[in-house]
């Protein structure tokens, strides 16, 4: 990436009043960067969304020109990615959610679009019963190539880094800070450690505290960046929830682990479950199946080659196809996202038009109509 690039990328996430909707808006219109910044304020005027404010701090840019120079240096200095929603390495299943961050800060070596992706959360102050669920689901995914993405708090989700990097799994832990810190300090070492099997990723640069109004942005990348989100313990009112909410928002597959009636630990996964908010969760198996991920690799391992079949396409299947109606190849994410359905039901129909050889696979999730 040019340095020119990424200058005006950092200085266009730190427009006062410009989230990452409208810088959107602002790229769609003015076709770049830069040119948002050498674009005049009456022309900034004529997009939706910007009004005087917003167009006289893009027109008076230096400062945030400068401090983008600043940012620069210390990416340079301590070797951070950065990843723009526009790059091939950005997280594709993240890109599809409409409010997706326009730049990622990251420091580590895991595969941030690997094949198959979980979120794992939950309450902060974990029961026994807590602490042994996630130590048994981390295990049960060993061998399975999942990268395991969570938020690197105090509770579940720091314990599901842990039995990751134990289980020899590749674990990615989303900040609600810039990456000079680590918050909460005594999961330093974990996150050092991360860095080496997996990472640390964030939307906010360097300098930016902790503060309690980061932490729902930084639960939006938690839920988008995933396949499948699961839930380990949380009140009826816990910060997991939030997550699991957005991840229902972006049709994601959520999964919670059911607890006792009487404890309030288990108030929120059970209420999410009795909702139909969330598919009730006894072991990893469940996830694999409900994903599909089982047959999955039954078809990755079958070398036979499918017999064209004639066959009536149902509601649902017709659904899929028409989704290539405008572009010809398709990752999972925007068939999901074409289609409304979740990534479950896109993956178990994926799977039926694969075997009756009207849609082919190829790495990636990336998916074509056989001509």
């Amino acid at each position: 990436m040019l340095q020119n690039e990424l200058l005006y990328q950092i200085a266009l996430t730190s427009i006062d009043g410009v989230g990452d909707v409208l810088a959107k808006n602002l790229l769609a219109y003015c076709g770049n960067t830069k040119t948002i910044f050498e674009t005049k304020k009456a022309d900034l005027l004529k997009i939706a969304g910007i009004g005087e404010y917003v167009a006289g701090s893009i027109a008076n840019s230096s400062f945030l020109l400068k401090s983008a120079e600043k940012e620069m240096r210390f990416i340079e200095e301590n070797n951070i990615r950065t990843l723009f929603f526009t790059d091939v390495d950005y997280p594709q299943r993240l890109k599809y959610c409409n409010d997706s961050p326009v730049l990622l800060y990251y420091k580590g070596n895991a595969n941030l679009n690997a094949e198959r992706i979980v979120s794992v959360v939950g309450t902060r102050e974990p029961s026994d019963y807590g602490k042994e669920r996630v130590e048994k689901f981390i295990a049960e995914l060993k061998g399975s190539g999942i990268l395991v993405v969570s938020g690197l708090a105090y509770g579940i989700d720091v314990l599901a880094h842990k039995f990751s990097l134990q289980n020899d799994l590749d674990t990615v832990g989303v900040v609600a800070h810039g990456l000079d810190r680590i918050y909460p300090a005594v999961h330093e070492s974990t996150a050092t450690k991360m860095m080496k099997q997996g990472g640390v990723l964030t939307d906010f640069k360097s300098g930016t505290k902790p503060d309690a109004v980061n932490f729902p942005k930084r639960n939006r990348i938690v839920a988008g960046m995933c396949d499948a989100l699961v839930v380990i313990e949380s009140k009826r009112e816990g910060g997991s929830l939030i997550t699991a909410t957005i991840a229902n928002s972006y049709n994601k597959d959520v999964f919670a682990f059911p607890g006792r009636t009487t404890d309030p630990y288990s108030e929120g996964c059970n209420g999410f479950i009795k909702s139909n908010r969330a598919a009730l969760m006894e072991s990893a198996a469940d996830l694999f199946y409900v994903m599909n991920w089982a047959a999955e690799e039954k078809v990755k391992k079958s070398e036979s080659k499918q017999i064209p079949l004639l066959i009536d396409l149902s509601p649902e299947e017709q659904k899929i196809v028409d989704a290539f109606t405008i572009k010809k190849k398709l990752h999972m994410d925007e068939i999901s996202y074409a289609s409304n359905f979740p990534i479950s039901k896109v993956a178990s129909l994926l799977l039926q038009l694969e075997f009756s050889n009207i849609i082919k696979s190829s790495p990636g999730k990336m998916y074509s109509i056989i001509d």
